[in-house]
């Protein structure tokens, strides 16, 4: 008896669900309500504690840390540098990349918002495009109430504080879940553009355009498999095209600008102690923590990187949960630039809130566990990143 190839060949895409229908948004309205309700009560709690320590919550959420930086870029553009450690590190604001500040800018032309204010409205639109695109990724692959879960999830990851803040995460993860989908959808020339999009927005979109590419070209193999000379048509190859656009042509750019077209960027951001050293500040850290006592957020960063590895570890071995292969990729590379980078690392969990795909074996478990077991995780979670949230922006000493 002969086995027909195309039969056991395992595609990127595996067959799932239909693709969503007119009414897709009321669909997701559940997901989407419960995100907007645990994020609203987290910006409850912080301001309520903002104000009780004297100060703003809105400066806080809006002028904090990189959104600073992101602020200052929107209104005067690029050339400010920061100088420390008497002359010896020099920090060029060329490290942020300029989609959201360009957002910042086009929004307060518009609006009558100051630059901070703009940078909210924009990351608190783009968390719930975000959170919409991550129950469409993940309905179309386990179902409406897995992914009800896994949007509920990300809204009370214990860094989930800064999805409310003038930073950039909810932009790229918006952009990268949307791809994601378009990829699943076969929209191959969407998911090129809006990777191309999101390489413009923050460094790690690189894992998005590593997914899309590695899509495209997994489809371009199996058609040549399958002697299929018609497909994969050109718009796989366009879409892998677009996807590291934006991606490169900043990082060349920034080398341009310094003097060195293919190694300034990087240059640029080892003056913010940003590298990839194979893991090596990582372990630097463990060793300290170990020995000697350290500020809140680096044991809480420890842990969340240990998580994100149990985690990734069950995304590839559990059959049920495993994603197809582009968002096991993107996972598996944000995981990889995380914990092999050095810099800030009090900042790890920030760089991990858009691996999203991690989060599928937790809510398939939380779908198969009894109703009142469920219910108590989720409201020990939702302790844990209001609470923390808030010490996050109100108290805590270090950049997140």
């Amino acid at each position: 008896m002969s086995v027909d190839a195309a039969a056991v060949d395992t595609p990127v895409i595996p067959a799932t669900r239909a693709a969503p229908p007119p009414s897709a948004l009321r669909r997701a309205a559940p997901a989407l309500a419960l995100f907007t309700a645990a994020r609203l009560t987290g910006m409850a709690l912080m301001a309520l504690w903002a104000w009780h320590l004297g100060k703003s919550p809105l400066h806080l959420l809006g002028q904090s840390w990189d959104s600073i930086w992101y602020t200052r870029i929107a209104t005067d553009g690029y050339g400010h540098t920061a100088v420390l450690e008497g002359g010896k590190v020099i920090q060029s604001d060329l490290a942020f990349f300029p989609l959201y500040p360009a957002l910042i800018r086009a929004v307060s032309a518009v609006l009558p918002l100051s630059p901070g204010g703009a940078g909210l409205l924009i990351s608190w639109t783009a968390a719930l495009a975000a959170a919409w695109g991550i129950f469409a990724v993940v309905d179309r692959l386990h179902g409406r109430r897995i992914a009800i879960l896994a949007v509920l999830l990300w809204g009370l990851l214990p860094h989930s504080v800064v999805l409310s803040m003038a930073y950039t995460e909810p932009l790229l993860v918006a952009l990268a879940a949307w791809s994601l989908y378009a990829v699943l959808t076969r929209r191959w020339l969407w998911a090129g553009a809006l990777a191309a999009l999101a390489g413009l927005s923050r460094p790690n979109a690189v894992a998005l355009v590593a997914a899309v590419v590695a899509a495209a070209g997994w489809e371009i193999v199996r058609g040549r498999r399958r002697k299929q000379p018609e497909w994969p048509g050109w718009q796989v190859w366009a879409g892998a095209a677009l996807a590291p656009v934006g991606w490169a042509a900043y990082v060349l750019y920034v080398g341009v600008r310094k003097g060195d077209p293919l190694g300034g960027y990087f240059t640029v951001q080892a003056g913010w102690s940003s590298k990839f050293d194979f893991g090596s500040g990582t372990l630097g850290v463990l060793r300290r923590l170990v020995s000697r006592p350290e500020e809140f957020g680096s044991p809480i960063a420890m842990v969340i990187l240990f998580v994100s590895l149990l985690l990734l570890a069950l995304l590839l071995c559990d059959a049920e949960s495993r994603p197809p292969l582009p968002l096991l990729v993107y996972a598996g590379v944000l995981v990889l630039i995380t914990v092999g980078g050095a810099g800030y690392f009090e900042s790890k969990p920030r760089f991990l809130l858009p691996a999203f795909p991690l989060l599928l074996p937790l809510a398939c478990a939380l779908a198969k566990a009894r109703p009142r077991a469920a219910v108590v995780v989720t409201i020990a979670l939702a302790g844990l990143s209001m609470g923390y949230g808030t010490y996050l922006v109100t108290v805590a000493p270090m950049p997140m």
